[in-house]
């Protein structure tokens, strides 16, 4: 029933024990999943789970925290790699300057590399962006005029506003485990009328896991229990909201329909 339109296989806590994760996740439902590279020297092995299971796909990026450190990731190298049949998007890329692991330019510069990919490649963007609105905004709106490409803001926790860009720009809008939370009152406020056509969902595992696994380590089986609070939240049966969920995900990710 279920698409986890964003997960980490790769990271400690899931890549100890796949088989079991993956298992768990099929048995709650979840047909496909999106394993997601953060870093250059951890394309490799997302790309080979991907190539091992064939509910899993790849992406190939660099983290904004990680922009710093790979001043030489560029959009060529990206455009290469996205090449395999397996590569199904570009990121995660974006803005954080919540944490500011890197120098904000180097972010900036970093993201435009990857929004350039995805305009040559046609393949979406990944989008993180956490106190940085205004310039992933900015950043998006530039690279769009220079030609199109899709995209997902993805683990959405910006404002309402902002998801209302986001979709006049075209993109698709997932919700974590975080709309479950009881302190996330403008996210659900914003959840509830986003339009079914542009809404995915993910675990962002091995973090943010939904109430009621909240404080575990977070794994794509959850995405079930994020779905059944959406469902619920939006008022809408959960077999409409997951149906359309998956159909999102592989609209937007056309490669994962072979």
């Amino acid at each position: 029933m279920f698409a986890d339109s964003h997960c980490h296989l790769n990271y400690k806590g899931l890549a100890e024990q796949q088989p079991e994760i993956l298992a768990r996740a099929r048995g709650r439902g979840v047909e496909a999943m999106l394993n997601i590279a953060t870093r250059e020297s951890e394309w490799d092995a997302v790309l080979a789970t991907a190539e091992r299971e064939s509910d899993v796909w790849a992406t190939v990026g660099i983290h904004p925290h990680e922009a710093d450190q790979h001043p030489d990731v560029g959009t060529a190298r990206l455009i290469e790699r996205a090449q395999h049949p397996r590569v199904v998007g570009i990121g995660e890329s974006g803005l954080d300057y919540f944490y500011d692991h890197s120098d904000r330019d180097r972010q900036q510069a970093s993201f435009r590399a990857h929004l350039a990919a995805c305009r040559a490649t046609q393949l979406p963007i990944v989008v993180h962006t956490r106190d940085a609105e205004a310039d992933t905004a900015r950043i998006l709106r530039e690279e769009l005029e220079q030609g199109a490409f899709p995209g997902v803001i993805h683990c959405f926790t910006a404002s309402g506003a902002f998801a209302d860009i986001a979709l006049d720009l075209g993109f698709y809008i997932s919700i974590s485990g975080i709309v479950t939370f009881k302190n996330a009152k403008d996210l659900q406020e914003t959840a509830a009328r986003l339009p079914l056509d542009r809404l995915l969902i993910e675990t962002d595992a091995p973090f943010l896991a939904p109430v009621p696994h909240r404080g575990k380590t977070g794994e794509p089986a959850f995405v079930a229990d994020t779905a059944a609070f959406l469902a619920d939240l939006r008022g809408e049966p959960l077999e409409t909201l997951a149906h359309a969920t998956r159909a999102n995900f592989h609209t937007l990710f056309a490669k994962t329909r072979g």
